[in-house]
């Protein structure tokens, strides 16, 4: 069951409603390639992708989206198109001549790119801000509303300009108020065929902003589709654990309409983790609207197999919800949110462990597991995981404890999927990056294919990897830009002498052999 929400049409296909949860992606050729890009849109489709993003940097790229267009319709593709806009509003209302729908991001549509410089705005100075951005928004609106576009008011947590971290904090809070911005000035308008998202790297930010995103629509009367995605999940199992934790907690409290597993590999193999989240919420969602307020109590991770002293209960079966003697861990099967209030309410502090057994595929593993135990795992009810199944990897558990923010036994990669912004190959640098730095505990490394969210990925890393130019790449510590215009060929040795310097880094271990 899903939290209903009002319809939005992009070209022919429904969002929202009583409408399936649809699947996007995004291509990651050259815009002005018609053919290569064209090319990516068919295969897409042919895996199963409902909705296709592209980048529009600027003009030439808004006018190749018309031949884009009409390839698509020679071809017999009816696949929606998405233009992807940063910084440059004209591309936005160009490009409204031949897309289905238009990406804007609030936290550069009309602010400039954020410097993380501290300014203090009165109301006065912020109300007078809030009118530049409606000058520069109304035409794009009134001009979506007159050929039937869409939109989506897609707030990225790294991309938050200077005007809303002053004044609401590089927070949950900011992004919503960033999306409202522009919300409360399409309303205005009349205009209601748009959709929302909260993205963040970070699934404990993204689904902490979804939610307040919902509470907030709720208080004010509105339903308006949700767009769920983690944003920079990576590759490999990584990438899909902390997509599925992210998107797939939503999920299974019945909020989301459409969905995009953003992967730092072809674009094509998004798809088939998204038709598992879907199945899996589908069989497995109920719908719990986000509470008032909600505390997150804070777990340290256990992660030992040896649980000597433990008690197994179910969280299904009352009758068992009773605690003899004083065992060291509760393993909790057949898990359910009662019975930790349960074990408030009785203050019982025992740490417990989630306890499941998936006798599933690999690949249907990895997601379910992550939705359903991360779910709990990422509201801090639970401490640790003790899973089996026949396809089981080495280091799931681990894996999940990590990408639930309880445990960091090695480096976390943000990396970006790419797109036809980026500058160098993505899935190359990152897997050779990954490589050679990947056994640090405790380390996050973001690797970025170009500037657009770059300096605020950079806030939730330690070290940064980005591309700047053709061939170039900046570095940065934190937020901060350390070194320019590093060559591309020096720039993987930069990247470990800065972590060196700043006393990070950590020899790898030779590996064991049987």
């Amino acid at each position: 069951m899903r939290w209903k929400t009002s319809v939005v049409k992009v070209g022919h296909i429904g969002i929202g409603g009583d409408h399936p949860i649809r699947i996007q992606s995004m291509t990651t050729s050259n815009t002005r390639d018609i053919k290569a890009t064209v090319d990516q849109i068919l295969k897409l489709s042919d895996h199963g992708c409902d909705i296709v993003r592209v980048t529009v940097q600027g003009k030439k790229e808004a006018e190749a989206c018309g031949e884009i267009k009409n390839e698509l319709i020679k071809l017999g593709c009816q696949t929606p198109l998405v233009a992807d806009i940063h910084f440059y509003p004209p591309a936005a209302l160009l490009v409204a001549d031949f897309v289905d729908k238009i990406r804007i991001n609030p936290g550069n549509f009309a602010d400039a790119r954020a410097i993380f410089k501290k300014t203090e705005y009165s109301d006065e100075e912020y109300a007078k801000e809030i009118l530049k951005i409606e000058e520069r928004f109304f035409p794009l609106i009134e001009k979506c509303k007159k050929r039937g576009v869409a939109m989506r008011i897609g707030t990225n947590h790294g991309s938050l300009s200077d005007r809303i971290m002053n004044r609401y904090g590089d927070t949950p809070f900011g992004m919503v108020e960033s999306a409202f911005e522009f919300a409360r000035i399409a309303r205005k308008y009349e205009f209601h065929n748009f959709v929302f998202s909260m993205k963040a790297s970070n699934p404990v930010v993204m689904i902490d902003a979804y939610r307040l995103l919902v509470r907030e629509m709720i208080k004010l009367g509105w339903n308006y589709p949700l767009h769920l995605g983690v944003t920079e999940a990576g590759f490999g199992e990584d990438g899909r654990i902390k997509s599925a934790v992210g998107i797939g907690s939503l999920l299974l409290d019945g909020l989301g309409d459409t969905i995009r597993v953003s992967l730092t590999e072809d674009p094509w193999k998004e798809i088939d983790p998204c038709k598992r989240l879907i199945k899996f919420a589908q069989e497995k969602a109920v719908l719990r609207l986000p509470e008032e307020q909600f505390e997150r109590t804070k777990q340290k991770a256990i992660i030992s197999n040896q649980l000597e002293n433990s008690i197994t209960m179910s969280g299904k079966d009352q009758t068992t919800w009773r605690i003899e003697g004083s065992p060291k861990y509760i393993l909790l099967e057949e898990c359910t949110r009662k019975f930790f209030e349960w074990l408030k309410k009785e203050k019982i502090e025992t740490p417990v462990i989630l306890k499941a057994n998936y006798d599933l595929s690999e690949e249907d593993m990895v997601i379910l597991a992550s939705m359903e135990l991360g779910s709990f795992l990422i509201d801090g009810l639970g401490s640790g995981l003790l899973i089996s199944g026949p396809n089981k990897t080495k280091e799931f558990e681990k894996n999940l404890l990590q990408a639930c923010r309880l445990l960091s036994f090695k480096t976390d990669f943000i990396a970006c999927p790419g797109c036809g912004r980026t500058l160098f190959d993505l899935q190359e640098v990152t897997k050779k990056i990954k490589d050679k730095t990947g056994h640090i505990p405790g380390l996050k490394i973001a690797v970025m294919g170009c500037i657009v969210n770059g300096p605020g990925e950079m806030a939730d890393a330690d070290f940064g990897y980005v591309g700047s130019k053709p061939g170039k790449i900046d570095l940065y510590v934190g937020k901060s830009c350390v070194e320019k215009n590093i060559d591309f060929k020096d720039a993987e040795s930069r990247l470990i002498d800065l972590i060196k310097a700043h006393g990070k880094w950590v020899e790898k271990l030779p590996s064991v052999q049987a």
